[in-house]
């Protein structure tokens, strides 16, 4: 007498498959999972002190500003000397990058020659946009073409100096407003 098997049920075969799959979809969750990047702050203190040492033009760097900004980025580069895409720097080149309380991105990028290759190069704002007056001070104004990065430009006969973000050209002002 041949001995006969009983027919699993619909249950019994989804239980089986829930076996099966669960521990299947939790690994790949697990391992598919990406990290928030987290900014590291760098010291720029040195890189300023180096910059204020050899370039020609005096530095400007913001004062006392406010609780939660943090500086991660910080470059001196002398002209001539490979910069970021490992081409020579055009000029003598500082650049600032700092993350607002809001983790929004600022640069500060000043440079003495090629004042449209510093805008073009430091921001996605491409055009002009009217002007802001600070203390004195005229600064133009570019937007991107998307009117989401802006940027404030202020130039003389000794350097360029472009603060650009997606920010509010109020925020870029009271940015504007600590340096020294």
């Amino acid at each position: 007498m041949a001995s006969r098997r009983p027919n699993a049920t619909v249950s019994q075969v989804l239980i089986a498959c829930a076996v099966l799959l669960v521990p299947v979809v939790l690994i790949y969750l697990w391992f598919s999972r990406v990290p928030d990047p987290t900014p590291r702050p760098v010291d720029w203190q040195p890189v300023v002190t180096l910059a204020k040492t050899e370039a020609p033009y005096p530095v400007a760097v913001p004062e006392n500003l406010p609780e939660g900004w943090t500086v991660v980025r910080a470059r001196w580069t002398p002209a001539g000397e490979p910069g970021l895409n490992q081409q020579p720097a055009v000029g003598d080149t500082l650049q600032l990058g700092y993350l607002t309380p809001d983790q929004v991105y600022l640069g500060l990028d000043q440079r003495n020659t090629d004042p449209k290759g510093l805008i073009a190069a430091a921001s996605r704002a491409t055009t002009a946009d009217g002007e802001s007056e600070l203390a004195g001070v005229s600064w133009q104004r570019y937007v991107s073409d998307d009117r989401r990065s802006r940027a404030l430009v202020r130039s003389d006969e000794q350097s360029t100096l472009v603060i650009s973000g997606d920010l509010p050209y109020e925020a870029l002002e009271a940015f504007a407003g600590t340096l020294a």
